[in-house]
């Protein structure tokens, strides 16, 4: 795999955090640890543990990219990651942090895709569900900073009645149950939590 500037390197740091909900309510909440709570999934010499493994850093280089997931699938929760994304010209990068039931034709899903751009134009997060295995609810929103600079919180809250989208606690996207409208809603399938910084240069580069 070949990113836009096979020169560069790119990286985008990670603190980790899990909070899980049941029904509304906290069960468990406290600061993750990599090798506690999260295993590789592929290319894990591109995956660098921090400060005892509390925070890591993807790389993404000429030859691959990477991705990790959470060890425990959750039925309902608020998960949240504090990530200091690809600083620089991120031409033709995505960073995607989501859940996924992982299960292949009915697979359910909740995406935060951050999408690097190489016009010095706001990076843009795009969110997307899957529901009983069908998308294309795409979204769309420009980043009103620069999330190259510093940590930010992003927030996938879920529950039986809305799904909702959070940067720095602020609500960027809601998605509510209307099953009753005929509308799937993702409701069936406990989730892991996913993360990968990969080349995608052919459709997330944005250029104007």
């Amino acid at each position: 795999m070949a990113i836009f500037y096979p020169s560069k390197n790119a990286g985008a740091f990670f603190l980790l955090s899990l909070c899980v909900l049941v029904s509304s309510v906290c069960v468990w909440g406290r600061p993750a640890t990599f090798l506690q709570d999260f295993h590789a999934t592929w290319s894990e010499s591109h995956i660098k543990q921090i400060d005892q493994g509390r925070a890591i850093q993807l790389t993404l280089d000429p030859n691959s990219g990477c991705g990790f997931a959470s060890k425990v699938k959750y039925m309902f929760g608020r998960v949240s990651m504090k990530i200091k994304l690809v600083p620089g010209d991120s031409a033709g990068t995505v960073t995607a942090f989501y859940m996924n039931s992982d299960t292949d034709s009915v697979r359910d899903e909740l995406d935060f895709e951050f999408l690097g751009n190489r016009t010095g134009q706001p990076y843009t997060v795009q969110t997307n569900i899957y529901a009983h295995g069908k998308g294309d609810r795409e979204q769309r929103v420009n980043l009103w900073f620069d999330p190259s600079a510093d940590f930010h919180t992003y927030t996938i809250m879920w529950n039986h009645h809305h799904i909702v989208f959070y940067v720095d606690d602020f609500p960027i996207r809601v998605y509510k149950n209307n099953e009753a409208r005929g509308i799937p809603y993702p409701k069936m399938q406990a989730m892991g939590v996913y993360s990968t910084l990969w080349e995608a240069d052919n459709w997330a580069t944005r250029v104007v």
